[in-house]
C-alpha cells in the first residue's frame, strides 16, 4: 500500500510474555494490511489493547488502561480512533465491557486475533461512521493454531519470545486460563522453525520458549512430548546464541528433555518450573498432578545431570484451606531446595474457578503476611547464591549502557570508573530476574553483544563484574 494511504495503529500489550508474542504477530498482520505502528494514541486510526485478567492485579491494570483509552477517545471527539479490545479480559468480560465502555468499537476473543486485519478492512465489518460493534464475536475454541510467522519485534530486538502452544488442559482449580484459551494446542514444528529462522535473520540472538505449559509440546499433534526434538531443530538455526525454556511443569520434565538441555550447546541451563506449593494437602486442592516427594526427586535429577542449572519457580500463598502447617512445609521446602529465582503470589480468588467456591478462604492480611515471609526467606537465599558467583567467569548479553542520569541510587555500588553496561547471564530471563553490571573500561558494545565477564561483586539479586 502506498505510504500516504497507510493508517496508524497504537497497540498496548498487557500481561504475560505469551500476550506479547501475540501482540507482535498482530502488529505484523496489521503492517501487511496497510497499518504502521505509532507510539502515541493521538493521531492513531486504531487503538488495540491486548488485555490480561489472570489475577486481580492484571485485571485492574487492564480496566485502568481501557478507561484511559476511552477518555482519550472522548477527548478527541470526531477525530477519535477506533478502540479494539482483545485478549483474556475481552474473552471473559465481553458483556461487561460492552455495557460499561460504549467507547469500545470492537471486541475480539482469544482465539480470533489472527483475523484482526481482515475484519478491520472488511466492508462487511459493520462499519457505521466511526463505530464498529462486535465485529468479531468470541469464537469457539479452535482445534488448531493458525500459523503466523511474521512479527514486529517491539523490544530491543536481541531477544524474542517463541510461543509454541496455546491453551491448557491441566484445569488447576485456581486458574481461569483453560476456559478462556481452550484445550492444549501445539504450533506445528515446521511453523515454529520458520518463525525462529526469521527472528534470527532479523537479529534475535536469544529465543525464549513460552506456552501455558511448554513441556507438553507436541502431545496433540505428534502423539508424544516433542520439546526435545524442537530444541534440536532450533539449536541448528544459524544466528541464535541462547535458547531459554519457561513454564515447565515438574511432572512433565522427562529424562529426554534433561538430556537435550545438557547436550545442546545453545540451550541455557535454566528452567522455569511453576510448582505453586510443596504441601501435598494443598497440591491436591489445587489439582496439581504431582507430590512433594516427586518434585524433590525431579529437582534432584536435574541438579545431578546439569550441575550448573538455574531453577526458577512460582508459589501461591494463602490458597483456600492452607494451614500454618502447610505454610511451614512450603518454607522448609524452599530452604532445602534453595531455588535460584522464586516469585510468590497472594492467592487471587477468581470467579469461574473451582477454588473460588472452596471453604476456608484465607484473609487478605494473612495472605500478605505469608507471602512476605516467603519472599524474605527467598531474598536471603538469592543473595547467598549471588555471592557464590564472585570469582567466576560468565558469558553475558549486553542489554544497554548505564548513564549517569540521576538514577544512580537504583544501581549497585560501582566504584571503578569506566563504561558501565547492564547485561544478563544465562541465569537471568528478561524482566523477571537479576542483572549484571559490567565495567568495560574503554571498550564499547552494542545491545545484543555477548561478552565474557569476571564477577567481582554482588548486590542483592544483581552481580557486578568486569571484562
Amino acid at each position: 500500500m502506498p505510504l500516504k494511504n497507510r493508517k496508524k495503529v497504537y497497540l498496548i500489550s498487557l500481561g504475560c510474555d505469551k500476550n506479547l508474542a501475540d501482540s507482535e504477530k498482530i502488529l505484523g498482520l496489521l503492517r501487511d494490511a496497510g497499518y504502521d505502528y505509532t507510539d502515541s494514541p493521538y493521531g492513531a486510526d486504531v487503538i488495540v489493547v491486548n488485555t490480561c485478567c489472570f489475577i486481580r492485579d492484571a485485571k485492574e491494570e487492564s480496566v485502568n488502561t481501557l478507561i484511559e483509552m476511552a477518555d482519550i477517545k472522548k477527548e478527541l471527539g470526531e477525530a477519535a480512533p477506533k478502540l479494539i479490545v482483545m485478549g483474556c479480559m475481552a474473552e471473559r468480560y465481553k458483556d461487561e465491557i460492552t455495557e460499561v465502555l460504549p467507547e469500545v468499537d470492537g471486541i475480539i476473543g482469544t482465539n480470533s486475533w489472527q483475523d484482526i486485519a481482515e475484519e478491520l478492512n472488511s466492508s462487511e465489518a459493520g462499519v457505521s461512521g466511526n463505530r464498529i460493534r462486535d465485529f468479531k464475536p468470541i469464537s469457539e475454541n479452535m482445534f488448531k493454531v493458525k500459523p503466523v510467522t511474521d512479527r514486529v519485534i517491539t523490544g530491543a530486538g536481541h531477544y524474542a519470545y517463541l510461543k509454541i502452544a496455546e491453551g491448557c488442559g491441566k484445569n488447576c482449580t485456581y486458574c481461569i486460563i483453560p476456559s478462556l484459551k481452550g484445550s492444549y494446542r501445539s504450533v506445528p514444528m515446521e511453523d515454529l522453525t520458520a518463525e525462529a529462522e526469521k527472528l534470527a535473520a532479523s537479529g534475535v540472538k536469544e529465543l525464549i520458549l513460552v506456552a501455558q505449559e511448554t513441556t507438553l509440546y507436541g502431545v496433540d499433534l505428534y502423539g508424544g512430548k516433542k520439546l526435545p526434538e524442537l530444541l534440536k531443530r532450533l539449536n541448528d538455526i544459524e544466528g541464535l546464541k541462547w535458547i531459554r525454556i519457561l513454564y515447565c511443569y515438574p511432572e512433565e520434565v522427562t529424562d529426554e528433555l534433561i538430556e537435550a538441555m545438557r547436550t545442546l550447546p545453545k540451550v541455557c541451563h535454566y528452567l522455569d518450573i511453576p510448582i505453586q506449593h510443596a504441601s501435598d494437602h494443598i497440591l491436591r486442592r489445587m489439582a496439581r498432578r504431582t507430590t512433594h516427594d516427586e518434585i524433590v526427586e525431579r529437582i534432584a535429577r536435574l541438579k545431578e545431570r546439569i550441575p550448573d542449572i538455574v531453577l526458577r519457580t512460582t508459589m501461591i500463598s494463602g490458597f483456600p484451606g492452607e494451614t500454618l502447617k502447610d505454610h511451614e512445609i512450603l518454607l522448609d521446602f524452599i530452604r532445602d531446595i534453595r531455588f535460584d529465582r522464586l516469585g510468590d503470589f497472594e492467592y487471587s480468588r477468581e470467579e469461574g474457578t473451582k477454588a473460588a467456591g472452596f471453604s476456608h478462604q484465607v484473609s487478605a492480611a494473612e495472605k500478605k503476611r505469608r507471602r512476605d515471609e516467603v519472599m524474605t526467606l527467598q531474598q536471603s537465599i538469592a543473595e547467598e547464591k549471588a555471592g557464590e558467583q564472585i570469582g567466576k567467569r560468565l558469558e553475558a548479553i549486553i542489554e544497554g549502557r548505564l548513564c549517569d542520569d540521576g538514577g544512580q541510587d537504583e544501581r549497585p555500588e560501582i566504584t571503578d570508573k569506566g563504561n558501565i553496561y547492564v547485561g544478563r547471564t544465562y541465569m537471568d530471563a528478561p524482566d523477571v530476574d537479576g542483572l549484571i553490571y559490567i565495567n568495560t573500561g574503554k571498550r564499547e558494545f552494542m545491545t545484543g553483544d555477548f561478552v565474557t565477564v569476571s564477577v567481582t561483586g554482588a548486590s542483592g539479586y544483581d552481580l557486578i563484574g568486569e571484562l
